[in-house]
């Protein structure tokens, strides 16, 4: 099979750790006969500089014109004093706008090797951690109106019913395809946008009988991720909260160099990126954990490109390397084997077969 992938390498880590899951596509490509084709693309603060663009439209072109994206990360400190619609950060809303990708899917999951990493209690982590956040990604409070008159600023959220049940959907999906456990979050006693977002997921449920749907306040999933993770399945969101519940998310498994992230909207073409950040002050070094962006390929395979057992076969390989008892700054603790950034992707590869 031949698939063709834009590759967004960003700035400061986002390079390093996109080539070491360029090499492991690479590596999968060879083990089980495919084609994979690069398209590089510029965005972000390196865009900047060179187009005074954060995404150029020739740049997002290229992006709509591939199969999927492949992302490493974008900003830093360099970029902090240029205007706000110039800012790294405004190519990733425009990427994610101009893809249509409306669900952005963030997995937060313990691997057993680092159980003693995460900072919740030995028993609460002993139950279990594994669950996924869908997050709506192109509308509300991120997408409407901003303004400051005087010394009154306003942001208005808006969400409509069908960019409710578009997510909703996706949501009740994705529990379909795990234990069809499905929690929506929102604060209905408050905001009318929550009120109508929890009556279209009410509607939706009628039709998912095998999914079971539960409701909670915003507030309480904040404090319940902490208290009992292992209740949850799915949590579907809308944006901002989904952005402050998945980055809470990402620290109670203590690697949030390990997360991945997808975004997807209407056709299989979809984007996926590791949940840190550019990391400006290790750029460069062979410090950073390129573990995040080569789930993220994995992610890949499995929901766009239709490849399941490719996927295993990357996860299977990124479980052996922790088994080894190897680890990168980020992740190391007593006894483990310190190694750097090159040197994981090439011990991931090395364990890399068949599923």
């Amino acid at each position: 099979m031949v698939k063709n992938i834009a590759v967004i390498r960003g700035d400061g880590i986002g390079p390093e750790i996109v080539d070491q899951a360029i090499k492991v596509l690479d590596k999968v490509a060879e083990v089980y006969g495919h084609t994979f084709n690069y398209t590089d693309v510029d965005m972000g603060g390196c865009a900047v500089d060179k187009y005074g663009d954060p995404l150029p439209e020739s740049e997002l072109n290229k992006c709509l014109q591939s199969d999927s994206v492949l992302l490493g990360a974008v900003g830093g400190d360099k970029w902090n004093s240029v205007p706000g619609n110039m800012r790294p950060e405004k190519g990733l809303l425009r990427l994610r706008a101009g893809m249509g990708v409306y669900s952005n899917n963030r997995p937060a999951k313990i691997w057993r090797q680092l159980a003693d990493a995460s900072p919740l209690k030995k028993s609460i982590v002993d139950n279990g951690i594994d669950f996924i956040i869908v997050r709506e990604l192109i509308g509300g409070i991120y997408f409407g109106e901003h303004k400051t008159e005087g010394d009154v600023a306003t942001d208005i959220l808006v969400y409509s019913e069908a960019e409710i049940e578009r997510i909703g959907r996706i949501g009740f999906e994705t529990a379909k395809k795990r234990n069809k456990k499905l929690c929506s979050v929102e604060k209905s006693n408050v905001l009318d946008s929550s009120r109508l977002w929890k009556k279209v997921m009410h509607r939706l449920a009628s039709e998912y009988p095998d999914v079971e749907l539960s409701d909670m306040l915003v507030d309480n999933c904040a404090m319940q991720i902490v208290k009992n993770p292992a209740q949850f399945d799915v949590i579907v969101t809308e944006n901002m909260f989904g952005d402050i519940l998945s980055d809470e998310a990402s620290q109670i498994t203590g690697s949030i160099g390990m997360i991945p992230s997808s975004s997807l909207g209407a056709t299989s073409c979809g984007l996926y990126e590791p949940i840190h950040g550019s990391a400006p002050d290790i750029a460069g070094q062979d410090m950073a954990n390129p573990i995040g962006t080569i789930l993220s390929a994995a992610m890949m395979l499995r929901f766009s490109f239709d490849m399941p057992a490719e996927a295993d076969a990357i996860e299977n390989a990124v479980s052996a390397y922790l088994d080894d008892g190897y680890r990168t700054a980020d992740i190391m603790s007593d006894g483990m084997k310190l190694v750097g950034c090159k040197q994981c992707g090439e011990l991931i590869i090395s364990n890399l077969k068949k599923a």
